[in-house]
């Protein structure tokens, strides 16, 4: 292929790539909105919605364990069509769910379908696209997951309802699922980038640390560690301002919103200059940032004042996740690279469920407690972060 078809294949690409990540986001905010209309109708209890999230948890992270063989036997493309085909069908699927059985098997399939698409697409980007389209990918995925539930919200208030809302879901990835494959042979001609430097200056021989060192189980822990104290952020942050604060619910809805708006807003100012600063540094500055906001918050003793703390968090965690993971291929060796951001992306669901549910166990003795309980983790990313950057 010649060097503009390649830079041209690349970029539509990595276009697709982007609505992946925006499609990967859009069923992950609509489950809450539509879960009040969901259980009366089908006569479920309304705890039941944690039982799915914990089913669902469970399998993205199994599945994104094993994308490395999965893509080692069919390859990237194939994986994220096929994965993307699953997850449109689990969508269309829940809109026809009569019972409990019904949410429970498009819930597999949705989640089965999720992690392999996330753990792929963000492998594919590491290898073969910079820092600052890493950083604007989970931007996109920040979109969707803003998109989803206001798309599920006009469902809701018009006559389509929630059934209604997951089938506009499903056919907007039914039509990228589509899309992919009709673009299956781009795949193999976007070039890997190069690993054996980066923006800071530092040269060498290409890493050579397997999957399977304790940098590699390292790198998994510190993702479980990172999505544990984000989640515990975006789940209790309004009831520590309702409860602890005395603050409105609506208002206190509006800064939980603001976190994760200020989340996506800080990746994609990262994205314009990660490619310049590196990804280290980036991280670096990004979690001491995060402590900053975690420490004020949980000392903010006004409106204003846990607003703008929230603000920083988000800004602050913002390059953690996409700057750690672009970073992979400049740690590990090539052939381990896959291996790698697989088990990154399954802890992440690990820590997704595990980190935000022994914050409710706490809320139970103290709620004011929680917010540090936020710091701690923050000063333990700190630690391993520095660990993992001393060892690779």
């Amino acid at each position: 292929m010649a060097p503009d078809a390649k830079v041209r294949s690349g970029t539509v690409l990595l276009i697709l790539i982007y609505l992946g990540f925006v499609s990967l986001g859009l069923p992950d905010g609509a489950f809450g909105v539509a879960w009040p209309a969901i259980y009366p109708e089908l006569g479920l209890p309304v705890g039941t919605a944690g039982t799915l999230t914990l089913i669902g948890t469970g399998l993205t992270a199994l599945s994104a364990f094993n994308s490395a063989r999965i893509i080692a036997r069919i390859g990237t493309g194939r994986l994220v069509a096929a994965s993307c085909a699953i997850t449109g069908s689990a969508l269309l699927l829940l809109s026809l769910a009569t019972g409990y059985p019904g949410l429970v098997g498009a819930t597999v399939l949705l989640s089965l379908g999720a992690g392999a698409v996330d753990s792929g697409l963000n492998a594919f980007v590491a290898r073969h696209y910079s820092g600052r389209h890493m950083n604007w990918l989970h931007a996109c995925w920040g979109l969707g997951a803003t998109c989803g539930p206001l798309l599920m919200g006009l469902a809701l208030a018009g006559t389509a309802g929630w059934r209604g809302g997951y089938v506009a879901l499903g056919s907007a990835q039914a039509v990228i699922t589509v899309m992919l494959l009709l673009t299956l042979r781009l795949w193999s001609g976007v070039p890997e980038r190069k690993s054996d430097s980066d923006p800071a200056g530092r040269q060498g021989s290409p890493p050579t640390k397997v999957a399977a060192s304790p940098e590699g189980f390292l790198s998994a822990a510190i993702f479980a560690l990172y999505v544990g104290v984000e989640a515990t952020t975006g789940v209790w942050a309004a009831t520590v301002l309702v409860v602890d604060r005395a603050i409105p619910k609506s208002v206190a809805g509006v800064c939980a919103a603001c976190f994760f708006g200020s989340i996506m807003i800080g990746r994609v100012i990262t994205g314009v200059v990660v490619d310049r600063k590196g990804n280290r540094a980036i991280v670096r500055w990004g979690v001491l940032l995060s402590l900053i906001g975690t420490v004020a918050f949980a000392t903010a003793s006004s409106l204003w004042l846990s607003a703008a703390a929230l603000l920083l968090v988000g800004l602050g965690f913002s390059p953690v996740y996409p700057c750690l993971m672009h970073e992979v291929p400049r740690r590990f060796a090539a052939e381990a690279v896959q291996t790698v951001i697989g088990r990154q992306s399954g802890a992440s669901s690990i820590g997704w469920a595990v980190f935000p549910a022994a914050a409710g166990l706490i809320a139970e003795w103290k709620v004011s407690a929680i917010p540090w309980l936020v710091v701690a983790g923050v000063l333990l990313l700190i630690v391993a972060i520095r660990e993992l950057d001393r060892r690779t």
